[in-house]
């Protein structure tokens, strides 16, 4: 799998596999190339090289065992890529899978225990899809929500697929394999380190229609990823609170830059009906 050697040549960047990629095209070219047509095509000395060393390696044994482990491998090169996530800045080149990728409509939801639980449910209930990070108390009540009335879950990790972070969530992380999937751009065996999380950000608002965000501090992480989906043109919802509540912060301030306001899930689906044959009559359930 030429893709797999590409994706995992190490000292090159996501970004110089992405320009390397679009200048030659496909991967197998990219393990044929010589010397000379790296040059010709204005590689960096630091890139030549890092190819030049990663020919020479044998990825088809590592590449067997990941398979067998029930780990799969998408590339931009493949028709099972992701469309949305293909069309943002700076895609991962490759996405490593567990489970099955979901179909159809998707939302982030990012926030508060509760009323992210709450919302998954609302949303899977209807047959929206809900992606996020599975970090504790936080993004876990969005995919717990979703489970409980048998949606579909997809959980985007900063670390590898088969490493399941934090360790407290390992009966989510099995539950989120029956229904869904797990997924992430770093090999298996990656373990978590603080700079993986914001990167990985950009994968979650990058997958879905839209981002939701429940509670945010003025810092919170959440934010980075409801940033990610500005950047992205994705819609942006904000539940507010109390003016005086720090914890709220945030989604006041999202909603100040012309995140939508969400009083309830039909704030959030009758902004995308028209693609989803969503009706708009809903009854009203409202977020608490």
């Amino acid at each position: 799998n030429y893709a797999y050697w590409f994706a995992n040549i190490p000292g090159l960047s996501n970004c110089a596999k992405i320009s390397i990629h679009e200048k030659v095209g496909n991967a197998q070219d990219i393990y044929f190339l010589s010397e000379k047509q790296m040059e010709n095509l204005q590689l960096l000395a630091k890139e030549i090289q890092a190819v030049r060393a990663a020919q020479k390696t044998d990825m088809e044994e590592a590449y067997a065992k990941m398979c067998e482990s029930g780990i799969s491998f998408v590339s931009l090169e493949d028709a099972s890529y992701p469309k949305r996530l293909r069309h943002i800045a700076n895609p991962p080149y490759g996405l490593y899978v567990k489970g099955c990728l979901p179909q159809g409509e998707t939302v982030a939801i990012v926030g508060a225990r509760m009323c992210s639980r709450e919302l998954g449910r609302m949303l899977a209930a209807r047959g929206v899809g809900v992606v996020s990070g599975m970090a504790r108390g936080i993004d876990a009540a969005g995919h717990q929500g979703a489970l409980d009335v048998g949606g579909i879950s997809c959980a985007v990790l900063g670390c590898g697929v088969d490493v399941c972070y934090p360790k407290s969530s390992r009966a989510l992380y099995e539950e989120i394999l029956e229904r869904g999937s797990v997924v992430s751009e770093y090999p298996p065996g990656t373990q978590p380190i603080p700079g993986y999380f914001p990167q990985r950000n950009r994968i979650i608002s990058g997958l879905v229609r839209a981002v939701v965000v429940v509670e945010a501090k003025q810092r919170s992480g959440s934010l980075i990823t409801a940033d990610c989906g500005l950047d992205q043109n994705k819609e942006v919802f904000a539940v507010p609170g109390m003016i005086t509540d720090k914890h709220c912060q945030g989604c006041h301030g999202l909603i100040k830059q012309g995140a939508k306001l969400v009083e309830n899930v039909d704030d959030i689906l009758t902004e995308f009906s028209e693609f989803t044959g969503f009706s708009r009559k809903f009854p009203k359930h409202s977020v608490k």
